[in-house]
Order: structure tokens, then C-alpha cells, then sequence
């Protein structure tokens, strides 16, 4: 049986992929299992180039290799090879030669009842992989006899597989000339199986010429015998089929050396027969859902595409059960109308309404399902009905088991098998340890049978797991660990535990461990999910820890895993989750750890809702499902992303394109998403199932900027615009594009429909935006409007710095809005319930505002980089944005607010007396802001530079404050009067500089500039430092060394001149111990040296370890550092804040601020109160906690 054409073309075409990706060694352990390939076979294709190999073997080989190496990639989950193979299977039917095909078909038929083959069910859809894998097992008893058990669950079309099997003339001719036998058993006693037995040896008689014996055997053992001599002497090349065996001491009676198919929903049963030749075959328990579909209609008589919505409800309900679907569709045959009814049986486990319309034994789904339970043991079946309890499609190791039935892992293991064999239970056999899962119909039926038990049986979960684990919770991330961590909850609730959900829910310690094994999201999910429940204890404690993740989730994610006590300390001093914080940070810092508690958590202004980290690189969408329970997202890392919006759990991932996905779409009905790319493609994809629908591929020669549906179902179009100056309306139900839109002369930005679809809109890099309804464009020339502007006009979505509202109808502007920031507007989006506006800036800014009263409303400051998109949910409670920092932020619109407090820039100064901190640092407006904190008054506001300052120090006596700036210039203030002196000398600007001495007479001053050069000031003394720009400076507590930093990447030391080399990047920071015998410094790749000062040699790197989602080890840039007075300890500033053993370069902790790129921070002399500004201007003191 030579391969066929069309098979081996399939291995030709696919051959350079197929050979990239497999790995030999697991198919072929496959193959030789199949009986296709020999061990000798197996050992040549090892010495070779092993894929290539196998791809040439298969080559010469016949359909059954073919058809084993496709079903080997199937089990090995190469889902995505096994599917290019699949369209080639061949049909395995061998010798179509003999007689015309009618003939051949009249033979079969003929054979198949004197059989007494069951004849094809009224309404039959073909399952051509199981057929063939049927098949294939079939002609391995062509030689010799042997045993094929066809198993599967109740319903999953066993019977229906094994006559449809044999219903081919190949089969037939080849293998089983002496015909096929069919015998129904099912649970019978041996009475009936003598019955049966005798039965068909009376039908095999009845079929020769001879005159049958007489009397019929009057036992099992005299039937045995009869069956032995008729198979092996009157039908020695024949197949019998025994159909639904429930019990393997009635194969015992067929145990003749003959040739037997059975189906069963056992797959142990021929453990205990006799032979050589053992076969199985798994029958799936579900269709796939257009195979579910197709029966539907045939029994309603319903075109395919015109079922209605209820049709796919009910097969992802029953999860394309056979059974199931058969059973609604012969009652929809008869009551057309009941199509909700039936779905609401099903949904509500009313299997008994789900009644008897067929041939099929049992007269309703429930039925059905118990007869496979009455077979278990007594105490078996109590243990399968604890199973009542598992979630559908979870699945869980036997450990979890053990803990649940106190037995031994082993002792479970063997129940596992039994549940397993009877088609009770289901086994993932690709993970290690394996994993159990029951069929969503089973889990609906243990439910029905046992709903006024489940408080009980929930309560035996979580009682167990209390009894297994009194010391602690399991850590270990294994599979075991996983679901008691994931589930408990679950468990107690269902359990109406509600005293051991509170303690458990409202227990920092439990957020630990459960977000560093599950992350995040799922814990979110919980507060959301059992909110009702825990409100009734607390609601405001609930609120305090739901939002402690939800600010803190992106956090939550990263490794090595933050200390969340330490994230904790920044929560309100009346938040619980502080208070237990507060507490474990006080226990702990008497064993060493170091904590710091945030003392003016006022100034603080969190305004988002959530915060999530879903994707590593730059995010260019996220779009809100209409009913806003979704989010999906793409950007940078090429990857379609959709999760919950209340908490961020992940729902599905797609690998979407061969470069940035760009934007994304969700449908109307939210089944659908669209996205498109710089690889010039669009797709669309089944939203419910991660499955690409339809690929447009030719129309677009540019990257792909957006995509957007129409807004309503009614007539589903979809929008995309281009590099390539073009915009496409594409039916998805067509191959191409419906209407291609020329018109602009530059790249095509952005699209978007009416609210109503009247209109479609496009914005264009040539300064246009262009209205379309009917096909008929109007065009607006945004950039006339600009006539003091000398740049192009780039619309990214409406404008460009200004955004401006027009008239569609008249062309009309009918006002703009304009922002005081000086940054792009990346994108802008109207609440479709309100007059907000919300724009998103370059400068990592979201604003709100309103449209009406042309008033901003609210900043929504948080993000670290480029704000790409901002989008309303429908009802307009909500609000997105995402960035090129990774993030999404969702808002809620009420809360978010202009915030009053002044925004400080990161150059500042800190006085400490006694307890008075008084904070020195610029504004926006380049003016000194002089602060007593942490109650915010204002003691000062001191003007003068023209250009922003770059620095700021008081001096020691606290009476003087110097600053430098990008005007070249130094200014003394006394900033009390207001008086001021001006430094001159330098001709670019003044970096930084420092004071030479800490004696209020000694007036000598350090400073470095972007011109090359170190000056001291009133002594005038130039030293030429470096050769390229120097980055800072510092003097040694004893006033013998001075250090310089430079983007020459190296660092120097001066009067002992050595040179520092080791850093890989420019070097941005130094300081000296207070000792003046060492010098750390820091680069731009976050890395902190530490260097003798003595003899300049290297004595430690800091910790090189846990770079995060920005590739550095400091989240940016080290710009400062500073030594504990004892030099034990050293604080440095980077994209947050960290501590660090000066002896082991070990880290001991790290502050996150809201936002990042830290400058400098300044500490108090005992090291215990450190403050610092980040890049949104928000000032944080931090006090060490003792």
C-alpha cells in the first residue's frame, strides 16, 4: 500500500518546517508502538541527521506511517504541524480496483448485514481522523488475531466509530474476508450473556451451507467452545465486534484467539484476556464545534450559517458531547421553537428533560451517566462523588487527592487509574506528575446528583487541607501547591466558611505567598469575585487590600520578587494592610532587615485603579470589550493579550504577528478581535478561542497603523489604514478588501467610525482629516488652521498640541483646546457618555478634559514614558491608557482629579535640623520652591536663572542656598531675604558642583560642566578631567581626594590620579565612604562598584543579579549614592531606591516610587530619613523603621 500522491506531496511541502521543529526521538517511540517503523529503523535514523532522516523514511513508506507520524505529532503537541498534515490523511481503503464502485458498495453493504452491522445513524457527520486511526488499528489483525478496545465516556460515539470502521471494502477484502460480526452486550448477567452468545452462534450457522447443529449450547463454557470452533474453523478471517463491554469477565467468554473489536468505556478490560496483538483507540468526548454544528442542522433541517446563537451555546455547554447534541437536536426536530428551553435544561443540569429520541440505550443524559458510576465499588463511588467539587477544566494532581481522602499517593494513584479506565475520569499523561480533570457533563451531573451536599463536601476540602497543613500554608510552587493556593478560597466560599475566608483574605501574610506562586491577578480576582462575602465582615478592609494589588500588581510580577512588606509601608497609616505591615516591619528589623516607612503619604496621589504589566516592550493599544468585562492589548513583543478588567488575569495569549502588533479591535459583540502590524497584515481572530479567522495579506504594502469596527453588529465592516497613504473597508465575510479609499498623500494614522457608522473618519501626516459617508469624502486641512506654526502638521489622531473640535457637516473648527505641556498628543478619545475628552502626551501624561466648559478636569499622572492610547469603557466609568513603559493603567473617571500640590523637578537640596526637613527644589518654572515637609507650607519662591537648574545645596549653616543651571551660571541666595550673587565662568552649562568644605568661613567651590572642565571657585584653578563630558563629582569627608565621573566610561580619583576602569557605560555617580577609603560608583546600566581608594583596585560589584523588564539592574541610571556613617551600608538612586551591604554587595531592600529616573536623594546624618523627587515631580520622605 504505496503512499499516496497528495500524502506525499504534503510531506514534500511542509519538509524544511517539519524538519526545523520536530524532535525524532518522541515520534518515533510513537511509530514503534503503531507497528509502522522498526527498532532497526529507529537506530539508523539516529547515526543521521535525524529529522531529515525520518522525513525520508516516511517517504518511502505506505499511508499507515503517514497517518501514525500525523498522530504522533498530536500527542507530542505539535498542534501546529499535525495541522498541515491533516488536509493529506489518507483514507485508508485499499484495492478500489475490484469492481465498479457501486459494486464495491453493494459488497460492503451485503457483508455488514449479514453481520448485523448497525446501519448509519439518520443524521451521520464524519469523523475522518478517528475513522482512520480505527483503521489503522484494524489492519494490524490482517496476520494475526489480536484484541482493539475502542473506549471512550458515556456518549462520545463509540458504537457509531466502530461500524464506520468497517464500512470499506479494503478493510473488508484484505483483512476480514471471513466477515464482520456485531454483538451488543452491555450490562448483563450470565443468563443474558448465554442469551447473546447463543444468539450469534446461531446467526453464524444460519450463514454456512451446512445444516446448523441442533441443540444450542446449554452453558457459557459449551458457548466459548462453540464461538472458538466457528471462528477459527468456519470464519478463521473474520472480525467480531462487541459492543458496549462493561465487565471484563464477559470477554473472558470471547477469549478464542480471534480477531475482537470492543467498545467500552473501560480501557483496562483486556487486561485480563489472553494474547499478543493488544490495540486501543480513545475516542474524544466532544466534536469540534463546526462537526457539533453540522449535526444540529441536519436534524433541524437549518442551513449551517443560518442556526441561530442558541446552537453554539449549546455545544460549548455540553462541550460538543455527541451524545448530547443528538439528543437536542432529534427534540429540536420535533419542537423547532425550544432552542432557548433546551439550552436552559442543559444549563440548569435538568438532564432528565434532555430525554430519550434516538436508538440509544438509556432514556435520558442522566441515565447514561449513572449507569458508568453503579459499576464502581461501594467506597469508591463515595470518593468519586467528592470529585463534585473540582471547577470545570482544572485540573489537579493526585497529591491534592491524598490530602483530601487521607490515603496514601500511591493507594490514590490506583483509584485515579480505575476512574480513569471506566471513562470517568480523564488523565493529562504529557505532565509530570499527571494531571486529572473531569468532563464538564460529569461535573454538571455530580452537581445535579449531589447539590444538597455540596456545603458538605466543601467543608471536607477545606477541613482536610486545615488537618494536612496546621503549620503553614504549601510554598513549594509545585503542582500540589498550586491549587491548594489557588483554590482555598474557592473551597471555603462554596464551604460558607466565612470566618475562615476573612482570616485567610485579610492576612498580609497570605497575599505573600499567594501572589509570589500565583501572581497578582488571581488574588485581585478573589477580592472581586467573594467582595459580597467579605463585605459583610469589613468592606473597608476588603476595599484596603483589593486596592494595595491593584496599585501594586506590576510590581507584584517581577523577579526576584519584591518584599511586599516593604510595599505595604507605603499604604494609608489607617489601612489594614499598613498596620500588619508596620507590624511584621518592626519584628523583622530586629533580626537585621532593613524597612522605610513613607511619611508623607498625603503627598502621594495614586489616582488608578489598576495597574498592569502584561506585556516586555513598548504598548501601542489597549481597547476596552463594549461590556467592559475585557481588555486586550499588543504592542512591541508581537503578541495579542486579552485579561479581565477588574483584575488583570489573563485570558488568553496569541503569538499574533511577525512584527509589532500596532492596534487592536475588539467586535462589537466582543467575540471577535482585529489586529494589524508593521508586518502588513490584518487579522481577525476568534476573541472566545485564540483562533485566527481570516488573514489580509495583499492589499496593505506599509505597515498597518490601526484598525476599528463599525459599532454596531448589524452590518460588521472593518477599517484599516496605511503607511501606504490608503484606507480599507474589508467584509469579513469576503476575500478582499471592500472598498479601497485613496485621497490622502502621506501615511494614514488613524480611523474611526460615527458613533452611529454614518461616518468614517481618517487623519493623515498630511495635515488632513477626511470624513467619508457614502463614500463620498469630505476633506478638512487641519494644517491651515496652525498659521503660526512653521513645522508640518502630523494628526497622530485629531492634533498636534492643539486638539480642535469641528463640525462634520460644515468643516467648521467649533473650538480647541489647548494644553500648556509642551509634548505631542499621541491620541485623544471622547467618553461616549459625557463631555470628557482624554488625551494622552509624549510627556508620560494623561489628561481630562471638559469639552463643554474647555476646562481641564484631571490629570492622570503615572506612567513612566510615551503615553500611545487612551480609550473610555462604553458606559464611561473607566478609563485606559497604555505606554511605552509596559503598563496599563485603567481609571475610574469620578475619582480622578487635578491635583493642587506643586510639582517639583529632581534637582533639590535637603536641610535636616533636629526634626524641621526643609526641602529646596525648582519648578516647571525654572523658580526655587523653599518647603517645610512633611506639612507642605511654603517658606520661599526664588526667581533669577533663565534656564532650568540643574542643581541645588544648601550650605552648611542652612543660611545660603547655590544653585546651578543650563545658563552657565552659579547663584548664592540667601534665601530667607531673597538677596542673590551670580557665578560666572563656565560656557556651558553647570552640571553640578560641590562645596569644598563643610567651614562656614572656607567659601571654596567644586564645579564640573558639559564644557570638559572642573573650575574651583575664588581660586580659579582649571583641571582638564576627562575626555569626554563630565557627569559628576565629589570631595572626601576629609578634603585630601576629589572624584569625577565622565561618559568616557571611566571614573578618576584625584591626588592619588587613578584611573577606575571595569564600568561598561557612562559612569553618572560617585561617592566616597565617610572614612575616605572607599568609592562607589555607579553607570548607566545600573551597576554600583566599589573601588580602594588607596591603590584604586576593584573590591566588589554589587549585586549583578535580577535585572527587570528595562534590562538594568537598577531600573535606569545610577545617579546617586551615599554611605552610612559607619560605611557599612549604602543608599543609591536609580529607577527606584535601594539599600545595600557595602561588605557583600548584597541588596537588602528596595523602594518603589511612582514614578522613576530618581536623581538624587538626600539623607539625613544618623541614615535614617532619606528624601527624593521622581520624574512626575512627587516628593517622598522615607523614615527607617525601628
Amino acid at each position: 500500500m504505496a503512499l499516496e500522491e497528495g500524502a506525499r506531496s504534503c510531506l514534500l511541502r511542509f519538509r524544511q518546517k517539519l524538519e526545523e521543529d520536530i524532535k525524532p526521538t518522541y515520534l518515533m517511540d510513537h511509530m514503534i508502538s503503531d507497528g509502522v517503523m522498526t527498532v532497526d529503523e529507529e537506530e539508523r535514523i539516529r547515526t543521521q541527521d535525524q529529522a531529515g532522516a525520518l522525513i525520508e523514511l516516511l517517504l518511502r513508506k505506505d499511508n499507515l506511517a503517514y497517518i501514525s507520524f500525523y498522530n504522533a505529532l498530536v500527542r507530542e503537541a505539535y498542534d501546529d504541524l499535525a495541522s498541515l498534515l491533516h488536509r493529506d490523511l489518507p483514507h485508508i481503503s485499499l484495492n478500489p480496483h475490484k469492481g465498479s464502485s457501486d459494486g464495491s458498495a453493494t459488497y460492503v453493504q451485503s457483508m455488514l448485514s449479514e453481520g448485523g452491522i448497525p446501519q448509519r445513524p439518520v443524521v451521520f457527520v464524519s469523523r475522518p481522523e478517528l475513522v482512520n486511526r480505527a483503521r489503522e488499528k484494524l489492519y494490524r489483525l490482517q496476520k494475526e488475531p489480536g484484541w482493539i478496545t475502542v473506549f471512550g465516556m458515556a456518549g462520545s460515539g463509540k458504537s457509531v466509530l466502530a461500524a464506520e470502521a468497517v464500512r470499506d471494502h479494503g478493510i473488508i477484502e484484505d483483512c476480514f474476508p471471513g466477515g464482520v460480526h456485531w454483538l451488543s452486550i452491555g450490562q448483563v448477567d450470565k443468563p443474558d450473556l448465554l442469551v447473546k452468545v447463543q444468539s450469534l452462534c446461531f446467526r453464524l450457522e444460519q450463514s454456512l451451507d451446512s445444516q446448523p447443529l441442533h441443540r444450542p449450547p446449554n452453558s457459557l463454557d459449551e458457548a466459548k467452545e462453540r464461538l472458538r470452533f466457528l471462528m477459527l474453523r468456519r470464519y478463521p478471517r473474520s472480525l467480531l465486534i462487541l459492543d458496549d463491554i462493561w465487565d471484563s469477565t464477559v470477554l473472558k467468554v470471547f477469549d478464542i484467539h480471534c480477531r475482537v473489536l470492543l467498545t467500552t468505556r473501560n480501557r483496562s478490560l483486556t487486561d485480563s484476556v489472553s494474547g499478543m496483538c493488544f490495540h486501543e483507540v480513545e475516542v474524544e468526548s466532544g466534536l469540534d464545534e463546526n462537526k457539533a454544528l453540522e449535526i444540529l442542522a441536519l436534524y433541524t433541517r437549518i442551513n449551517l450559517q443560518a442556526l441561530p446563537e442558541e446552537a453554539r451555546s449549546i455545544v460549548r455547554e455540553c462541550k460538543g458531547s455527541p451524545l448530547v447534541v443528538s439528543l437536542i437536536g432529534a427534540l429540536l426536530r420535533e419542537k423547532p421553537n425550544r432552542w432557548r428551553y433546551y439550552l436552559c435544561q442543559l444549563q440548569m443540569k435538568q438532564f432528565k428533560r434532555i430525554r430519550k429520541s434516538s436508538s440509544y440505550d438509556y432514556d435520558a443524559l442522566d441515565q447514561a451517566m449513572a449507569a458508568s458510576i453503579e459499576v464502581l465499588p461501594d467506597e469508591h463511588r463515595d470518593l468519586y462523588k467528592d470529585l463534585t467539587v473540582l471547577q470545570k477544566d482544572v485540573k489537579i494532581p493526585a497529591k491534592v487527592l491524598s490530602v483530601l481522602w487521607d490515603l496514601e499517593p500511591e493507594e490514590v494513584e490506583d483509584i485515579l487509574e480505575e476512574f480513569v479506565n471506566k471513562s470517568l475520569l480523564f488523565v493529562d499523561n504529557n505532565s509530570k506528575p499527571y494531571l486529572y480533570y473531569l468532563h464538564d457533563l460529569q461535573i454538571d451531573f455530580l452537581l445535579e446528583q449531589n447539590r444538597t451536599q455540596l456545603e458538605s463536601l466543601h467543608t471536607k476540602v477545606v477541613r482536610q487541607y486545615q488537618q494536612h497543613y496546621r503549620d503553614g500554608p504549601p510554598t513549594s510552587g509545585d503542582e500540589e501547591s498550586l491549587y491548594w493556593i489557588r483554590y482555598l478560597t474557592y473551597h471555603m466560599a462554596k464551604a460558607n466558611l466565612t470566618q475562615e475566608l476573612y482570616s485567610l483574605m485579610f492576612s498580609l501574610n497570605w497575599v505573600i505567598i499567594k501572589a509570589k506562586i500565583m501572581g497578582p491577578a488571581h488574588l485581585i480576582n478573589d477580592y472581586v469575585e467573594y467582595g459580597s462575602i467579605l463585605d459583610q465582615e469589613n468592606s473597608e478592609v476588603r476595599s484596603q487590600f483589593q486596592e494595595f494589588l491593584s496599585l501594586n500588581g506590576h510590581q507584584l510580577e517581577q523577579r526576584p520578587f519584591p518584599d511586599v512588606v516593604q510595599l505595604a509601608l507605603s499604604q494609608p497609616p489607617n489601612s489594614e494592610v499598613y498596620k500588619q505591615a508596620q507590624l511584621q516591619a518592626q519584628n523583622r528589623t530586629k533580626a537585621g532587615k532593613l524597612y522605610f516607612d513613607l511619611v508623607n503619604k498625603s503627598g502621594v496621589d495614586n489616582l488608578s485603579r489598576l495597574v498592569i504589566h502584561p506585556h516586555q516592550g513598548s504598548i501601542y493599544s489597549a481597547c476596552f470589550s463594549q461590556d467592559g468585562t475585557k481588555i486586550a492589548s499588543c504592542g512591541a513583543c508581537k503578541t495579542l493579550k486579552v485579561f479581565k478588567s477588574t483584575s488583570g488575569e489573563k485570558l488568553m495569549e496569541i503569538p499574533a504577528h511577525d512584527d509589532e502588533v500596532l492596534c487592536c479591535a475588539f467586535s462589537p459583540d466582543g467575540r471577535l478581535l482585529a489586529t494589524c502590524s508593521s508586518d502588513r497584515k490584518v487579522k481577525v481572530w476568534n476573541g472566545e478561542r485564540a483562533m485566527l479567522l481570516r488573514t489580509f495579506e495583499e492589499e496593505h504594502e506599509e505597515q498597518v497603523n490601526h484598525c476599528q469596527f463599525t459599532n454596531t453588529s448589524g452590518r460588521l465592516l472593518l477599517a484599516t489604514c496605511s503607511n501606504d497613504d490608503i484606507q480599507n473597508l474589508w467584509n469579513l465575510n469576503k476575500p478582499s478588501s471592500q472598498n479601497t479609499m485613496f485621497g490622502h498623500f502621506q501615511p494614514v494614522n488613524h480611523c474611526c467610525f460615527s458613533p452611529d457608522d454614518k461616518y468614517l473618519s481618517t487623519c493623515s501626516n498630511d495635515g488632513t482629516l477626511k470624513v467619508s459617508s457614502t463614500n463620498e469624502w469630505k476633506t478638512i486641512n487641519v494644517s491651515d488652521m496652525f498659521t503660526d506654526n512653521k513645522e508640518d502638521v502630523l494628526i497622530c489622531c485629531l492634533s498636534f498640541i492643539v486638539s480642535q473640535v469641528f463640525d462634520v457637516e460644515t468643516s467648521d473648527m467649533l473650538f480647541e483646546i489647548r494644553t500648556n505641556r509642551m509634548s505631542t498628543v499621541q491620541y485623544c478619545h471622547a467618553c461616549p457618555t459625557s463631555n470628557l475628552l482624554a488625551i494622552a502626551f509624549s510627556n508620560y501624561a494623561v489628561e481630562l478634559w471638559d469639552l463643554e466648559a474647555n476646562k481641564k478636569m484631571a490629570d492622570c499622572s503615572g506612567h513612566l514614558s510615551w503615553v500611545q492610547r487612551v480609550q473610555f469603557s462604553l458606559d464611561g466609568s473607566q478609563l485606559l491608557s497604555c505606554s511605552d513603559d509596559q503598563t496599563i493603567r485603567i481609571w475610574e473617571t469620578k475619582k480622578v482629579h487635578t491635583s493642587s500640590a506643586i510639582r517639583l523637578k529632581r534637582d533639590s537640596d535637603v536641610l535636616f535640623n533636629h526634626e524641621e526637613i526643609i526641602v529646596s527644589a525648582a519648578d516647571n518654572c525654572n523658580r526655587l520652591q523653599v518647603l517645610e515637609v512633611p506639612s507642605g507650607k511654603l517658606l520661599a519662591t526664588l526667581q533669577g536663572h533663565t534656564k532650568t537648574v540643574l542643581h541645588c545645596q544648601f550650605s552648611q549653616n542652612g543660611q545660603t542656598l547655590i544653585t546651578s543651571s543650563e545658563d552657565a551660571t552659579i547663584r548664592l541666595w540667601e534665601w530667607q531675604s531673597g538677596k542673590c550673587r551670580v557665578l560666572h565662568g563656565h560656557k556651558e552649562q553647570v552640571r553640578c558642583f560641590s562645596l569644598l568644605s563643610d567651614s562656614p568661613n572656607d567659601s571654596r567651590l567644586l564645579s564640573w560642566s558639559f564644557d570638559g572642565t572642573v573650575k574651583v571657585k575664588l581660586k580659579l584653578q582649571d583641571i582638564e578631567a576627562h575626555h569626554g563630558t563630565i557627569l559628576s563629582c565629589h570631595v572626601s569627608p576629609d578634603g585630601f581626594f576629589f572624584a569625577t565621573t565622565s561618559t568616557d566610561k571611566t571614573a578618576k580619583s584625584w591626588q592619588c590620579a587613578n584611573t577606575l576602569i571595569g564600568h561598561q557605560e557612562c559612569v553618572r555617580s560617585c561617592r566616597f565612604s565617610w572614612d575616605s577609603q572607599h568609592l562607589a560608583t555607579g553607570d548607566d546600566n545600573g551597576e554600583i562598584r566599589l573601588w580602594s581608594v588607596k591603590d584604586g583596585s576593584l573590591l566588589k560589584v554589587c549585586s549583578r543579579d535580577g535585572k527587570d523588564g528595562m534590562d538594568s539592574l537598577h531600573g535606569g541610571w545610577v545617579t546617586d549614592l551615599h554611605f552610612s556613617p559607619d560605611n557599612s551600608l549604602l543608599v543609591s538612586t536609580g529607577g527606584y531606591i535601594k539599600w545595600w551591604e557595602v561588605k557583600t554587595g548584597k541588596a537588602l531592600q528596595t523602594f518603589y516610587t511612582t514614578g522613576s529616573a530618581l536623581k538624587k536623594i538626600h539623607v539625613s546624618s544618623d541614615f535614617s530619613t532619606f528624601v527624593t523627587i521622581d520624574n512626575i515631580g512627587i516628593l517622598y520622605i522615607l523614615q527607617r523603621v525601628v
